[in-house]
């Protein structure tokens, strides 16, 4: 396969991309350039570096482009940029897969229409996918498109695992835990081996802690359990979602708030999380750095869930072996992964505080009967490597 792979993940205000180089299997040293198209419907940022980091071009677009206008910008800019080297395909990040969808595949007009029906699954990210997809259908009509999806990586859990305890017409309807973040953890089960020798088969919990957060439990490298389930709402609390939530307090807002479901849908979505609980940033640098009482109280929540949903993934998994730290605030915060990891000392891990505050990327003691690590994940690199499977 020749030219170039460019990998999109869309957002409601967002594109970032990578572009890589697809003649063999792509690896982080294909890195053509990655960058973002932030601010869309407003004015849009635009920027773009190198394979090594250098900045390539930055810049501001017309007030008020959307995601086609973001696109098309971007495609002719990458035309021009890397003139000698053919566009050959163009890999999605899709958050939501559904039932239906196992593995990556190549997308057309019956995928699009799936993806649409799935928009309640993941109104935050879904709608956004497709009107990537659409644009560049709209610009490069020919150029074959992959859809990989964050779902896809959690279908080896057992159905015990992925069941709610409602009526079985529910289930039969795709009322199910699916889990999401399946991309990363993909990623981070490749590179598990080169870690941990062995053990990287053995009992495994990765947390993938950013604005969005959850964890998951491996065996074999496989997904066993995960915290998000039916909507990436569900489990840890995040930037601004709520994580797990009794669903009496959704009747009770609804019943005796008088609240809408679609007010409902922007409190749990957009207004709570590190933000609610603080009232100050859905951003942990922010909430750190700050020493008002109620940024300390956040944190101690989001610390406090974490912790316990790690103890249930360890229950799932008989125990646990390692603990994997990645996505922005799991490789970036020290004082959490310091924090999570002496709340887990009754399931063996002893933390170095050198090595913690130095990123690792084992941050245990030698003695220590479970290690913990911090390893950066790739998903980007993971959807050029299926778009090069599927399209080479």
């Amino acid at each position: 396969m020749d030219g170039a792979i460019l990998v999109l993940n869309a957002g409601s205000s967002s594109i970032k991309f990578s572009l890589f180089a697809a003649a063999g299997r792509p690896t982080r040293q294909a890195l053509l350039c990655d960058g973002e198209l932030e601010g869309i419907g407003h004015r849009i940022r635009f920027f773009a570096d190198d394979g090594v980091g250098r900045r390539l071009i930055e810049q501001h677009l017309a007030e008020g482009a959307d995601h086609a206008a973001a696109l098309a910008h971007l495609l002719g800019w990458i035309a021009q940029q890397f003139a000698a080297t053919r566009l050959a395909a163009v890999g999605h990040r899709v958050v939501h897969g559904g039932t239906r969808y196992a593995a990556p595949v190549r997308i057309d007009a019956a995928v699009v229409a799936e993806l649409r029906r799935l928009i309640p699954l993941a109104p935050l990210h879904e709608p956004h996918h497709v009107a990537a997809i659409e644009a560049i259908t709209k610009l490069h009509s020919g150029l074959p498109q992959i859809a990989c999806f964050d779902t896809a990586f959690h279908q080896t859990q057992p159905d015990i695992a992925r069941a709610f305890a409602l009526p079985r017409a529910l289930a039969e309807e795709g009322v199910r835990r699916y889990g999401f973040h399946g991309l990363s953890y993909e990623y981070i089960a490749g590179v598990l081996p080169e870690h941990l020798g062995a053990a990287a088969d053995g009992r495994v919990v990765v947390a993938h802690l950013g604005a969005g957060a959850s964890m998951c439990a491996l065996r074999g490298r496989r997904s066993v359990a995960t915290t998000m389930s039916f909507t990436a709402l569900d489990g840890l609390m995040m930037g601004r979602r709520c994580g797990a939530l009794d669903p009496g307090v959704i009747l009770y807002l609804l019943q005796e708030k008088g609240m809408t479901a679609d007010r409902v849908a922007d409190l749990l979505y957009h207004d709570s999380g590190l933000l609610g609980v603080s009232g100050i940033s859905d951003d942990m640098r922010d909430l750190l750095a700050s020493n008002d009482k109620r940024a300390a109280e956040a944190i101690d929540l989001f610390i406090y869930r974490a912790g316990r949903e790690l103890g249930s993934l360890a229950a799932a998994l008989g125990g646990l072996d390692a603990l994997v730290f990645t996505a922005g605030i799991g490789e970036h915060a020290a004082p959490i992964r310091r924090r999570i990891c002496e709340g887990a000392a009754w399931l063996g891990i002893d933390i170095d505080d050198r090595a913690n505050d130095a990123g690792g990327p084992c941050i245990t003691r030698p003695q220590s009967r479970a290690s913990a690590w911090v390893i950066p994940t790739d998903e980007d690199l993971v959807i050029a490597r299926h778009c090069r499977d599927l399209v080479g």
